[in-house]
């Protein structure tokens, strides 16, 4: 496999002063079709240089010469997305009139600069829409934190990134379920210490319809009782609630209840659980950062 280096002289300017001045330098390159710029940038990563405000590069020669080591330079960093894993959107997309959950009032997107308009204050060609969204906490895909059933849980703005950014993740699917309430022993066989749980139900298909409301599945307090005794840190379903919302359960809520009195998050509403492997994906759902506000949409995702 053939190795490059380029050759060339530099000049560096600092953003504080000074300059450093370079001749006849000798860089190892992970390939020998780099642009100036890209090889202007392994030059400062190859010296360590802070603080550097302009970097030019003259008499640049690029030869195939075998590597002699430059400090950095290995391989050139890939533009594929697929190098770093495969990222897996696990969030509805929220539109005007959207239905999240029967009787919440639907987003409402208004104008509050229009492009027409904004042209009158920029320069031409240049212009901006400013719009207003209006909506209840409860759309599409989001994230309950204490405060949303306790009011001296924490709030949006008091959650730690720590318990949302990465998460090692489980999910359970239970999409062939015979029974609405998922009970303990579903979760029996991992270790949960520390994880997400998603529970894959399925019932996501039915998302945006009538049918999204009756009969969907939850997880029992049972089960929600053994999730807090492992210790995860987050529970996530791709259905209508994590609690039962039937008439027959006469308005009790211990997942809920239970979950976020523990300081776990509940993520509701997911999509796309399928493509999840049980175990090994990283999960991510951050909230905006709002004061005495418990719940918000997020975008939610997982990497593979």
């Amino acid at each position: 496999m053939a190795e490059y280096r380029a050759h060339f002289d530099a000049l560096v300017q600092f953003l504080n002063g000074g300059n450093l001045r370079t001749a006849g330098f000798r860089l190892d390159l992970p390939a020998g079709d780099l642009s100036s710029d890209e090889i202007a940038r392994l030059f400062v990563r190859h010296l360590g240089l802070a603080l550097v405000s302009e970097v030019e590069l003259s008499n640049l020669e690029v030869v195939e010469e075998p590597h002699r080591g430059s400090r950095g330079v290995a391989t050139r960093p890939s533009a594929d997305p697929a190098a770093r894993g495969r990222l897996v959107d696990l969030s509805h997309t929220i539109t005007e009139g959207l239905v999240t959950y029967p009787g919440l009032p639907a987003p409402v997107i208004t104008p509050h600069l229009t492009r027409e308009a904004s042209a009158a204050n920029y320069a031409p060609g240049t212009r901006f829409a400013i719009d207003a969204l209006t909506l209840v906490g409860n759309t599409g895909t989001y994230l309950d934190s204490p405060y949303h059933r306790y009011a001296d849980g924490t709030d949006l703005a008091g959650l730690s990134l720590e318990t949302l950014v990465d998460l090692p993740t489980e999910v359970f699917h239970v999409s062939d379920a015979a029974g609405r309430g998922l009970p303990a022993p579903v979760f029996y066989d991992r270790d949960l210490a520390g994880r997400a749980v998603l529970i894959h139900t399925g019932w996501d298909r039915h998302f945006g319809t009538p049918a999204y409301a009756d009969q969907a599945p939850f997880l029992t307090e049972a089960g929600v009782r053994y999730l807090i005794d492992q210790g995860v840190v987050l529970v996530g379903i791709d259905s209508l609630n994590i609690d039962d919302t039937g008439p027959e359960a006469h308005g009790t809520r211990p997942a809920h209840s239970l979950l976020l009195a523990a300081g776990i998050h509940v993520v509701e509403h997911l999509t796309g659980l399928g493509s999840l492997p049980p175990s090994g994906a990283r999960f991510t759902a951050v909230p905006p950062k709002i004061r005495a506000f418990g719940t918000f949409p997020v975008r939610a995702f997982a990497l593979i």
